[in-house]
């Protein structure tokens, strides 16, 4: 078997790999990523060991090669301490902005907040939970949070599913950038239905896992079609407002790999990185039907009609 370059995996609560849901920024001259870890194996957590999920946090110079660093845990006597996971990161004025979603809760899960100066240490929003969407189209769960800053307002993407909890599908939400993203800033965009939901056939039942990049005054939207293993591939869709998107193409711009290839079982939850004419596509993936989870990387390519596409 072919391993990539980045080949990343976090043993410290199974004793076998398990990293999920990445995502990266630059900060302070290293790269950070941020991702989410699975509760202990019973055998292997001690009496004081974390409970649910976590989210772990890596460092590297070459964005290829990662060190874990630390871990940020839900706030216990809150929402947060059942778990957390699926951070999506982003440096807003001089701060690590991370947003990630409660774990344990099923409809009841929503988005989280967190602030860093040093993108280790985090000061958890004493608002938490500061995102749960309205409609009666949905179940009104919060999950994979991802923000983009457009104008004078930052744009909260998020999945939830369905009132019958099967079809997940994705729907964003604004603040004010001048605001401090608690509560109370947040106005939902899709109250009266999804900004996408599945339609191709590999999206199967599920748009989830958002991630964005801009080039121009178009906005690129990558995600995941398809709920894990079934195989969840990743996606490209294209739009002006940030509301309102196109896909590229029917067909997936990450596929799954070939039988006997890391990532056979999967290519998902996509994680963009961005910046200064490098563009990287962060996935997780695993040939076992989800018994590991390694976490890689694509280094994408802008075409003549500025499009994505992958560079090998």
């Amino acid at each position: 078997m072919n391993t990539p370059k980045m080949y990343y995996g976090d043993s410290s609560r199974l004793g076998r790999p398990f990293a999920k849901d990445p995502t990266v920024i630059k900060f302070q001259k290293s790269y950070w990523m941020y991702y989410s870890i699975p509760p202990f194996d019973p055998k292997l957590a001690l009496p004081d060991s974390p409970k649910g999920w976590g989210i772990g946090i890596a460092a590297s110079t070459d964005s290829i090669h990662w060190t874990k660093v630390g871990e940020l845990l839900g706030k216990p006597g809150t929402v947060e301490e059942a778990g957390i996971c699926a951070p999506g990161a982003r440096v807003l004025k001089g701060k690590v902005h991370l947003f990630y979603q409660t774990y344990g809760m099923g409809p009841k899960d929503a988005i989280c907040h967190a602030v860093s100066s040093d993108g280790l240490h985090f000061e958890h929003d004493p608002t938490n939970p500061i995102f749960r969407p309205d409609g009666a189209w949905n179940c009104g769960r919060a999950i994979d949070a991802e923000v983009f800053p457009l104008g004078d307002k930052l744009y909260l993407y998020y999945a939830t599913r369905d009132p019958a909890f099967k079809i997940q599908m994705l729907g964003v939400a604004v603040a004010d950038l001048k605001s401090n993203f608690d509560k109370d800033a947040w106005k939902n965009l899709s109250v009266d239905g999804p900004m996408l939901t599945p339609e191709l056939p590999w999206e199967r039942d599920c748009i989830e896992a958002a991630t964005l990049c801009q080039r121009g005054k178009t906005l690129f939207l990558f995600y995941a079609g398809a709920y894990n293993n079934a195989p969840q591939q990743i996606g490209v869709a294209s739009s002006t407002d940030g509301v309102h998107w196109t896909r590229l193409s029917d067909q997936p711009l990450l596929a799954n790999g070939t039988p006997g290839e890391w990532n056979a079982s999967e290519s998902g939850h996509p994680g963009i990185y961005d910046e200064r004419g490098k563009t990287v596509l962060f996935f997780q993936g695993n040939n076992d039907k989800g018994k590991t989870w390694f976490l890689s990387q694509k280094r994408l390519r802008w075409t003549k009609e500025n499009l994505p596409a992958l560079a090998e």
